[in-house]
């Protein structure tokens, strides 16, 4: 997958290492040509100066071929305007932003916009985000054979009750977190946008189960 990250602070500089190191193609976007040393030299992918929410600065840094897009510069503002662009002018659908007021996260994750606040930031939390396959395992029992992960929903699955949802993929989901907070789900529960939704699966179904989230519903009734 190529990924795009504005912002070549601490945190992008280690999420772009982290992604290479992965087999991932990555573009680094800031208006300091400076920042780049935080790269190293031994950092592979593309170095572009500019603006990260400018449209011909991120179709230098290969947004029209890319699969997932990171906003983590200093700036709330900066980033959520870099993430909506990524999403609705090139459609990207695995978009994060950092965001350092948690007040307007919530704001922003009402808007479709996942938001990863600066309190709880880790590289791990922002890779989960971006790489909708697989990411690690929250947690997994002794023998290794059940685990409880994020899966990445399709966009189609908004609007439909997590039970259909467990009944078409054939899992159970353990919780929810909507802007920020975890809940349990109920049989009423419906999937909004913005929802990271935690599975509890066998070991050896991650890649069916995958699939089956990515897919979407069958056609019928909500």
């Amino acid at each position: 997958m190529h990924i795009v990250i504005m912002g070549c602070g601490r945190v992008g500089a280690a999420l772009a290492q982290t992604l290479e190191q992965q087999g991932h193609t990555v573009a680094v976007v800031d208006r300091d040509p400076t920042a780049f040393r935080r790269l190293g030299s031994g950092f592979g992918g593309r170095r572009v100066t500019g603006i990260g929410f400018d449209q011909d600065t991120l179709r230098e840094a290969g947004i029209e071929d890319a699969g997932a897009f990171a906003a983590v510069s200093s700036g709330d503002n900066s980033n959520i305007i870099a993430a909506r662009v990524a999403r609705e002018m090139f459609g990207i659908e695995n978009v994060a932003a950092r965001i350092y007021d948690p007040r307007r996260a919530e704001v922003y994750q009402r808007l479709g916009i996942p938001t990863v606040a600066t309190v709880r930031w880790t590289a791990d939390q922002m890779l989960r985000r971006l790489l909708p396959s697989g990411a690690e395992p929250l947690w997994r029992d002794p023998s290794g054979s059940v685990q409880l992960a994020e899966v990445h929903t399709a966009h189609s699955w908004i609007g439909h009750k997590i039970s259909r949802l467990q009944e078409e993929t054939g899992v159970r989901v353990a919780f929810i977190t909507r802007l920020g907070e975890a809940m349990v789900p109920t049989s009423r529960t419906v999937l909004q946008e913005g929802d990271l939704v935690h599975v509890m699966m066998r070991t050896d179904e991650i890649e069916k189960v995958e699939a089956a989230f990515a897919e979407g519903p069958e056609e019928g009734d909500r």
